[in-house]
């Protein structure tokens, strides 16, 4: 039996917890936050993805695929509110076409249960939307994510796990056969660390002596809610044929397991690294992404794009006209103010975004250094491959 100290209470680093806990690891578990889930999983749209939009053989892929089942599973078998309700990414005019086309290919490489329907066919599933064509896409749901992480908290704790939460980590070091974690409570001595600090985890890699392939920007994602008398517009999950100019999905409407609809998100580069407001502002955050080359080089080739999703955030009314394109019914005066989230996007020097999970490790150490969207789908996929990660370098 290993102690195995796993910084980061997001779903990623709870479920690497609950993992170890279960095989008979003894795991101390310690976040910054008072809670867990408090960034990317408790505020994203609660999407089980079916990894429609991956490349073939990628972990993304292969991950979301397996990721959605076992997290339908493991959501059923806690009673966690979760439902399979697919999804239709619509083309609104001829021009996307080929990219609905070209989205329905990767569907059959990933081995994915989608399908072209006509525009009468997709209008039986969302009566509302406006479509020269669609992707019925079977295997996507909605889950209530901060109920999976409260469920893994139970797991850890459960199996002898312990759970240390408002304790940040300082720096992480190893000495021959121990791993070092200082936090601002403790020192903490064990066999390794296991760190899944994502907004932060390039940092936190830094103050380890590891010297991280990429660099994390935060990207914010705002949403709005469909007041009530507009939220029958929308019956599942609507999505747009995605932008090849731009590594974002663009926005869409999730009804969610409550049964609101979000709308959005868009993506901003946010002025701090848990910046969720355009207010909230940090002049270390923001000095290193300004001073990363790979900021400029994706920002050069995104210019149209970008401006678009920068107008989106300053202006409800062109956020609301993007919507319309999917439901021509929706107007500014049917979306309310919603929590907005942050994306941790790594981004290589060259301006090439981090397409797929990433891990490094070092002696006693496995940092996750990329893990967006689809990342709280693939959890307990992505647990297995960091333990066994944690198996090589305690071997």
């Amino acid at each position: 039996m290993n102690h195995v100290v796993v910084v980061g209470a997001g779903i990623v680093g709870l479920a690497v917890g609950a993992h170890l806990a279960a095989r008979g690891d003894r795991v101390t578990l310690v976040d910054k936050e008072t809670g867990v889930a408090r960034h990317q999983t408790g505020r994203n749209s609660g999407v089980i993805h079916s990894g429609l939009y991956y490349p073939p053989g990628s972990l993304k892929a292969t991950m979301s695929a397996a990721g959605s089942r076992s997290m339908t599973a493991y959501a059923r078998s806690r009673g966690i509110p979760v439902e399979t309700c697919g999804k239709l990414v619509v083309a609104t005019d001829d021009r996307e076409l080929p990219g609905l086309h070209r989205l329905a290919d990767r569907a059959r490489a990933n081995g994915i249960d989608a399908r072209l329907v006509s525009p009468a066919e997709a209008r039986r599933y969302e009566p509302h939307v406006r479509t020269v064509g669609a992707l019925r896409v079977e295997g996507t749901g909605i889950v209530d994510y901060p109920g999976v992480c409260r469920a893994l908290v139970a797991d850890i704790e459960s199996a002898g796990g312990e759970v240390r939460l408002g304790e940040p980590v300082v720096a992480i070091r190893t000495a021959g056969s121990r791993a070092h974690v200082r936090t601002a409570r403790a020192d903490l001595e064990a066999d390794a660390v296991v760190a899944c600090a994502g907004l932060h985890a390039d940092r936190l890699a830094h103050a380890s002596g590891i010297e991280p392939e990429a660099r994390i920007l935060p990207f914010r994602g705002e949403y709005f809610e469909l007041a009530p008398h507009a939220a029958d517009l929308v019956r599942g999950l609507v999505y747009p044929v995605p932008d090849p100019r731009f590594p974002f999905l663009g926005v869409h409407l999730t009804r969610m397991v409550d049964g609101t609809v979000h709308a959005g998100p868009n993506a901003v580069l946010a002025l701090a690294r848990e910046g969720y407001t355009w207010s909230t502002v940090s002049t270390r955050d923001l000095a290193d992404a300004v001073t990363w080359p790979g900021l400029w080089h994706l920002a050069r080739h995104n210019v149209v794009p970008g401006a678009a999703e920068v107008l989106r955030s300053l202006s409800a009314r062109a956020f609301a006209r993007s919507l319309a394109r999917l439901v021509p019914a929706l107007t500014v005066d049917d979306l309310r103010p919603a929590p907005a989230g942050v994306r941790a996007q790594a981004i290589r020097r060259d301006g090439t975004l981090v397409d797929d999970f990433l891990v490094q490790s070092a002696p006693r150490q496995v940092h996750v250094l990329n893990a967006p969207s689809p990342a709280a789908t693939a959890a307990f996929e992505i647990a297995r491959h960091v333990v066994r990660h944690l198996d090589t370098v305690l071997a």
